[in-house]
């Protein structure tokens, strides 16, 4: 019982095992506050060089003279590029489910899942969205201009800014019985119900495309996506208007990327100041221990003798040897005083300011 006594008393291991992890939590927290930070500034500096690309990209009319300027360009091919155009199916075109009179190129059927969670923290229902089915139909097509010229667009779906109009939007609401209800309240969720979209891309509808504009062997006009990285798009918005849309997107990057810098920066001098801190208090500990060590040398030694009622209080092993100030308990010995978690007197519980050698005669 007194070896038990002994090891609980004089040691805290949680106390001991958590100091270490808070410190690892607080450079993780740190090096991720970074990261993040990179990654903003990263995705800012993207979206910068696709707005400047932009502003150099060169517009063409789509004509017969479009052929001409590609067959005397070096490669047959404009790397970046603008064109406007209608949109024309190659062969048959699709049919909306829901209005057999609009037809198109372009399809996109989704089913979403509308729930309500209740969410503890905030102690309110919160709407959660979940995509239980998505179906994209295609079909070929070209954007024509004014005096026929075909343009056959490639790989639509890697583009980017392609919103579509919406033939169909339907929410589906479910009907509760008093059992469902008492189940929603038991288990935190309610089923809203489910919303059914259509969107399509008409036949006849004006598209923006900027992209690698090339002359094929057999003659056919072709957009694709650059081959230099470079940002493809397909918008039924103006150039001007997509311009300014990736210019305050490019202005929304910038602001969260300094945002996180400074995020970043906040933590990285709470994570300094609270290190200093801590070796701080090392310092001093190191310095009294040196202090404590100095004027001990100077006490004479006391008679080899055991002293049981003067043993330690933490320990019940070693003698009283330190007072503890401001309090002046002599109820330790210096080891375990070292060993305190917290600088406080384990008998009347006060912040131990300074500690002194103590002889017994």
């Amino acid at each position: 019982m007194r070896r038990v006594c002994h090891v609980t008393l004089r040691f805290h291991p949680l106390r001991h095992v958590t100091t270490p992890f808070k410190r690892i939590c607080r450079v993780e927290t740190s090096l991720f506050c970074d990261r993040s930070a990179q990654k903003q500034w990263m995705d800012f500096l993207k979206s910068r060089a696709t707005v400047d690309k932009l502003d150099e990209a060169p517009h063409f009319n789509i004509d017969r003279k479009l052929k001409d300027i590609l067959k005397v360009t070096p490669g047959a091919c404009l790397q970046y590029a603008v064109i406007e155009g209608a949109v024309r199916p190659v062969g048959e075109p699709l049919t909306s489910l829901f209005q057999k009179e609009a037809v198109g190129v372009l399809q996109r059927y989704m089913l979403k899942e509308h729930r309500l969670v209740w969410n503890r923290l905030s102690s309110t229902w919160t709407d959660s969205e979940l995509v239980l089915h998505q179906r994209v139909n295609i079909v070929p097509f070209v954007l024509v201009g004014s005096d026929e010229t075909a343009i056959k667009v490639l790989s639509p779906l890697q583009a980017a800014g392609l919103n579509m109009e919406i033939t169909h939007e339907k929410f589906h609401q479910v009907n509760y019985g008093l059992g469902d209800i008492i189940g929603q309240y038991l288990s935190g969720e309610k089923l809203k119900g489910q919303l059914e979209i259509e969107e399509m891309l008409k036949v006849g509808t004006t598209l923006t495309g900027v992209g690698e504009l090339i002359l094929d062997t057999d003659g056919t006009l072709n957009l694709r996506p650059p081959s230099n990285n470079a940002q493809y798009f397909l918008s039924i918005m103006d150039f001007d208007t997509l311009r300014q849309e990736q210019e305050n997107m490019n202005l929304w990057w910038k602001a969260l990327a300094i945002a996180s810098a400074l995020a970043g920066a906040l933590v990285l001098l709470w994570v300094s100041q609270r290190l200093y801190q801590h070796l701080k208090v090392r310092w001093e500990q190191e310095k009294m221990r040196r202090e404590f060590e100095r004027l001990r040398a100077e006490v004479p030694a006391a008679p080899d003798e055991n002293h049981i009622e003067n043993a330690c209080v933490i320990c019940l092993s070693q003698p009283r040897d330190c007072v503890l100030l401001d309090c002046g308990h002599v109820c330790c010995c210096h080891s375990c005083y070292t060993a305190l978690p917290q600088r406080i007197c384990p008998i009347c519980r006060q912040n131990i300011s300074r500690v002194m050698p103590v002889y017994h005669a």
